[in-house]
């Protein structure tokens, strides 16, 4: 198995998460808790690490940090070693703790940043008995669930607020922030005056408990490796020392025109677009909006313009419909396998071309 893309230069940015062995819980008390953050925390003066945001949740851990321009590999080992040793000998057990390697995403500050510390920071709300689990989510892009109420609403305002083990508490005011914490650029992406910046922060993120969580920005990560514009896919694409056939990511940061997915939807259905656009509820429509976003990289309200004027929920609930029609319905998967190998050729074959 060839082994995980890693792009680094100066001012790099990083999502960084690693998962227990077997998804079994990394953290048991708060005592383990407090040793990783203080692990953690010398990452800064070791590696030359700048950390914006992190979050620790029972059996995985998110991190968003900024490098020096090398070692992100060494620094991770060296972190997850750390504190592995350090889990074992306090709760006597041998072994692996994390799962496999660490996996990091490459960051578009200026565009992605704020997105993913709100998405970081919200993971101690994305749960289950807060009715925010993946299945309580899927249903409420697709108009299927009521929109919470006022109590709800409130509690999960409180977990979020209350829960100490992220950034998110120094980020909106209520602790100060470490030394080893850096929470100014995010804020000031945010936008609005310095002197509001905690209050726009936490408005801002607490808009999304109110409204109702917000799409995952990971939908739109190319290659398993990236998360930003044209600019930083060439930059990530020149500086990538691999082999297109054995890392398949390479050949993924090649960002598809969306009229490339059309070609694709229609040589499947045996159906031109224009046939099949407007009919609500059709699966070569939501087949297209789903390649969208996979390999055109398109915003929600990007693909509904393309789509003919789609609103933006719509269009979130036709993506929704295509994950859940591709996992239980053999057909779709099908279709769904077939569209992958298609928008890997260079010029997608027309309809009736036998392959």
């Amino acid at each position: 198995m060839a082994r995980p893309l890693r792009v680094e230069f100066a001012g790099a940015w990083f999502h960084v998460t690693a998962r227990g062995n077997e998804r079994r819980v990394i953290f048991r008390t708060d005592a383990d808790r407090q040793k990783f953050v203080e692990v953690l925390a010398e990452l800064p003066v070791r590696f030359g690490f700048r950390i914006h945001g992190y979050v620790l949740m029972p059996n995985h851990y998110h991190l968003i940090v900024e490098t020096g321009g090398h070692g992100l590999s060494r620094a991770m080992q060296w972190l997850n070693v750390s504190y592995s040793v350090w889990f074992n000998r306090r709760h006597r057990r041998v072994g692996h703790l994390f799962q496999g390697r660490f996996g990091a995403v490459l960051v578009e500050a200026e565009r992605w940043g704020c997105e993913l510390s709100r998405y970081v920071h919200l993971n101690p709300v994305r749960i289950a008995p807060l009715g925010l689990g993946k299945g309580a989510r899927a249903e409420r892009r697709m108009g299927l669930s009521p929109a919470a109420n006022v109590d709800e609403v409130a509690e999960r305002l409180r977990v979020l607020r209350e829960f100490r083990w992220s950034s998110y508490r120094a980020y909106i005011g209520l602790e100060r922030p470490p030394p080893w914490l850096s929470v100014e650029v995010l804020r000031a992406i945010v936008g609005g005056p310095r002197l509001r910046a905690k209050q726009n922060y936490r408005e801002w993120v607490e808009a999304a408990v109110r409204d109702g969580i917000a799409e995952s920005p990971w939908e739109q990560v190319e290659g398993q490796l990236l998360l930003g514009g044209a600019t930083l896919r060439e930059k990530a694409h020149r500086l990538l020392k691999g082999n297109g056939r054995e890392q398949s990511g390479v050949k993924e940061l090649e960002r598809r025109e969306f009229g490339d997915v059309i070609k694709v939807v229609e040589r499947i259905k045996g159906e031109d677009w224009a046939g099949f656009r407007d009919r609500h509820g059709d699966w070569g429509r939501d087949l297209a909006l789903w390649l969208g976003r996979k390999h055109c990289g398109l915003r929600l309200r990007e693909l509904g313009e393309l789509a003919g004027g789609m609103d933006y929920a719509a269009v979130s609930a036709a993506v929704a419909r295509w994950r859940q029609r591709m996992t239980k319905d053999h057909a779709m998967k099908k279709h769904t396998a077939q569209a992958g190998r298609l928008m890997k050729l260079g010029d997608v074959p027309r309809m009736g071309t036998v392959l």
